[in-house]
This record gives structure tokens, sequence and C-alpha cells, in this order.
């Protein structure tokens, strides 16, 4: 029997869009589904062409090769192998629960679960690091309270010398089908809590849950560069797996510590440098810190409070580079509070011999302030 146009069967144009194609197969399938009409043989027919249909035109390859050659271009003797018969529906399956998920069916009798047990949870522990710890990178030992898999029963629950039984209730699926009318919907077995198992001897350690309390002892390396709010992630070491599921994961979340004398701004520091009026003045050579050690800082003969001096490569690295910031020092100068009788005087001096030198910033400054006022 000649196959109708797949355009056709789905009674959509040839220049259908995704969207428009999936909402038209659906409609299809929701009207002549099996389950829907289990006395009207010729709408699983209907189903079948219209699920073969969308299989094709759904791939983009396929459906060029459609557009091209035809049914020809898709058939068993088709370039790569084409298309395979419909006659089982099961043969799409991933097609139809892609759109229709367990709506009309889920888990096949005896069909078993992929995997046992359920993920343990994912765990937090905040660290909190120095900034020279940024610098070089730590190894740290933390101790997490977790639950970890019982080592009497090695996870399974089950006591020593037996092991767990499949479920009758679900016959290992892990789910039972319930129908309400046409609609079947798979939920949860409720004998085995969606395992697919029942342990009938219970391991007397973890009274079968398969994982028992403890605390154990984890070595985190911190790289260098983290910053406040860092996430490292340790695969498999969170919370055993329940009924034999895999481990969560830690995630270990950095905090660092403020320091007394440098401000992170990404990779580059700074640092407030206080100088004396004298030595702003007249010119030093003064020591100031980095995460290193202190090094020798040039103060030049006139500098001002706000300059700002920079350090290459005294910063920290940058996260997974080798690639360091600056560190920037911001000179302020310190006026005296205090001074003796001499002191004093000799600023007196300094400010009468002063008052016909304006300095450059200051008579720019009241020549502002004329311009102003006139």
């Amino acid at each position: 029997m000649t196959k109708r146009d797949y355009y056709e069967v789905l009674g959509v144009s040839r220049d259908v869009d995704e969207d428009a194609l999936k909402r038209a197969y659906r409609e299809i399938a929701m009207r002549d589904h099996p389950d829907r009409n289990p006395d009207d043989p010729s709408a699983e027919e209907r189903f079948k062409e219209a699920s073969e249909a969308y299989a094709i035109l759904s791939d983009a390859e396929k459906r060029q090769a459609y557009d091209r050659f035809g049914h020809a271009g898709v058939g068993a003797g088709a370039p790569g192998g084409g298309f395979q018969d419909f006659g089982d529906l099961g043969n799409f399956g991933d097609i139809f629960e892609g759109l229709f998920g367990d709506l009309f069916g889920g888990a096949r009798p005896g069909a078993r679960r992929r995997g046992r047990g359920q993920r343990g949870a994912d765990l937090r522990y905040n660290l909190e690091v120095e900034l020279h710890d940024v610098l070089e990178g730590l190894e740290s030992t933390v101790k997490i309270p977790k639950t970890r898999p019982c080592g009497t029963c090695n996870g399974s629950g089950a006591k020593p010398g037996t092991s767990p039984e499949i479920c009758g209730g679900c016959r290992g699926s892990g789910q039972v089908v319930l129908q309400q009318g046409f609609f079947r919907v798979s939920r949860p077995c409720t004998d085995c809590a969606g395992t697919g198992e029942i342990v009938r001897d219970r391991c007397t350690d973890c009274r079968g849950q398969g994982r028992t309390e403890g605390q154990q002892t984890i070595n985190v390396r911190i790289p260098p560069g983290v910053d406040d709010g860092t996430r490292l992630r340790l695969t498999g070491e969170g919370e055993a797996g329940i009924s034999g599921g895999p481990p969560g994961d830690l995630y270990v979340v950095i905090a660092v510590r403020t320091h007394d004398l440098f401000e992170r701004e990404g990779p580059n520091l700074h640092c407030q440098v206080p100088v004396t009026m004298v030595q702003a003045a007249l010119g030093a050579e003064i020591d100031v810190p980095t995460l290193e050690g202190k090094v020798k800082l040039k103060i030049a003969e006139g500098t001002q409070s706000g300059k700002v001096m920079r350090l290459r490569g005294k910063g920290l690295p940058t996260l997974r580079t080798t690639t360091r910031g600056d560190q920037l020092l911001h000179i302020f100068v310190e006026t005296p509070t205090r001074m003796t009788k001499p002191q004093r005087e000799l600023l007196e001096r300094f400010a009468g011999e002063s008052d016909s030198k304006v300095s450059p910033a200051h008579k720019s400054f009241l020549e502002k302030i004329r311009d102003l006022f006139e």
C-alpha cells in the first residue's frame, strides 16, 4: 500500500516550524491513542502513521532527505540506514515520552529502574582564609559531619549474608501504574519507596538505611586567587546516598577575612601610606608593607596628599592563572597635632617665608575664587 505524504498525515504545510509540527502531532496522538480507542483498530493505525510522520519530520536530517527524495530517502534502503519500521509502538518511545511523559503509561511492568536508591544530599562548608592564603594558596583540613555508607552492609541496608529482594508490588520497576478512564499515570511504588527493592532482613548497625551518621576529615586544596564567595566542589564528598544511591557533593565556600592594612579590589591591593610634612616636602625613602614583606619606596620632593604610587606585580594572583595584580599606595600627608614651642616657631618662620611664594595649586585655587566673585 502506498504511504501517504507525511505532511498530509499531520495536516501541516511543508514549511511548518518545529512548534507547529509538535502541536499537530500531539493533537492527533491525544485523539487516536490506542488507550483512548481500545475498540477501534483504525485509530491505532492512524496513531502509528502520525507517529512515523512526526519521527521523520522532527529530525532535521531526515526531514531534509524526505523533502528531496520522498519516502525513498528515509526508507530502509536509504543511505545511513534510513527509517525503522513503526509496527511496534515501543520503537518511538523516546519521542512520544518527550511529548507526553507518563501520561499514557510509565514504566513497563518488570522493567528495572536505572540505578537503585536516591542520590545523597549536597553539603556546604564555609571556610575562612587569610589574605596571604589568597596569594599562596592553602591546603586545609576540615571535619564534616555527614552520613556515610554503612561499613557492615556496604550500603545495601541488608543484614550481612542476605541481599535486597525485588519488590513484588512493582516487579522491580519502582513505579506502579494508575489508570483512570483512558489515562494511565505512573507513581512511585509505596511498598519499596520507588527503589524497586525491599530489604527483608535489615542490617542492625544502620537499621536498613544503608548509611550511618559520622564525621569525616577531608583535605581541601585552596588554589591561589580565590575570592569571597568562591565555591570549590568536591565530588562525592556529600551525604551518602539512600538505599545504595550515589553520594552528593561537598561545596566549600570561601570567605576572605578583612586585612588591617590592605583593601582588595579584584587582583589589586590598596594601601594607605602616611608620610610626614617634612618627608613630603623634602623627599624621602620609606619602608612600605606588602604581603611578601617590606619594600623601599622613594617619596619625591613635593609629594602631595592623594598621590597614588604603584608597585607592579605586588597584588594578588587571578584564579587559575599566574598573572598577579598590582599594589596601589595612596599617599596622605600627616599634619602634626601637637608641636613643641621650637617646632611652632620654625613653622611660623616658614610661613612667613612662604607668603610671597604661593604654591601652584594654592595660586590656582585663589584665582578660581577671584573669577567666581568678580
